[in-house]
């Protein structure tokens, strides 16, 4: 005897669960997804020439925050010192006392009409990366209100890096264009 078959049509994929997995998932994992925001920073090293500069010019008009081990130290023209910030009670380097000592500096060089965008950070061996990039931090901008808005107001973005001279000395700079000492 003959056995008839039935001819069977392909059924359809029910994909209506996996479309609900989809529809949930997606924005949870979209919602708890950690946004990573890198900055990088343009820094400019100080030149080798620098130090072979004439003794007839004058010093370089250049602004220079020194971190020592107990202290920050401002200059301006360099090797001439505006300011000294000790740490405070806590040990921990005053940045807000630091802010506001280039805002004051920042506003003196203003008024008398020098537009300088321009700081050298110079730090100790053994300073910490932390307190590096705090002070630099510290040096490119500060939080002002303008009209009724928190923003970020420029101090000094064009930063350079280099090595503190020994306490009491002066910077490379200043040594060789005959400044003071």
């Amino acid at each position: 005897m003959r056995i008839k078959r039935r001819y069977k049509e392909e059924q359809d994929l029910d994909i209506t669960s996996f479309m609900n997995l989809m529809i949930i998932l997606v924005p949870v994992l979209l919602m708890s997804m950690v946004l990573s925001r890198t900055t990088v920073l343009d820094l400019k090293l100080p030149d080798l020439a620098d130090s072979s500069t004439p003794a007839t010019e004058e010093p370089p008009q250049q602004l220079e925050v020194i971190i020592r081990a107990d202290k920050f130290e401002v200059n301006y023209p360099a090797g001439i010192k505006l300011k000294w910030i000790e740490k405070n009670s806590e040990g921990d380097y005053d940045y807000k006392m630091l802010s506001s000592v280039l805002q004051e500096t920042k506003r003196l060089l203003q008024d008398k009409g020098v537009d300088k965008k321009d700081i050298y950070i110079l730090s100790e061996k053994d300073t910490d990366y932390q307190t590096l990039v705090s002070t630099m931090d510290t040096a490119r901008s500060f939080k002002a209100v303008v009209a009724a808005n928190v923003v970020n107001a420029e101090l000094f973005p064009e930063i350079a890096l280099g090595d503190a001279p020994a306490p009491g000395g002066s910077t490379s700079a200043v040594g060789s264009a005959g400044g003071v000492q």
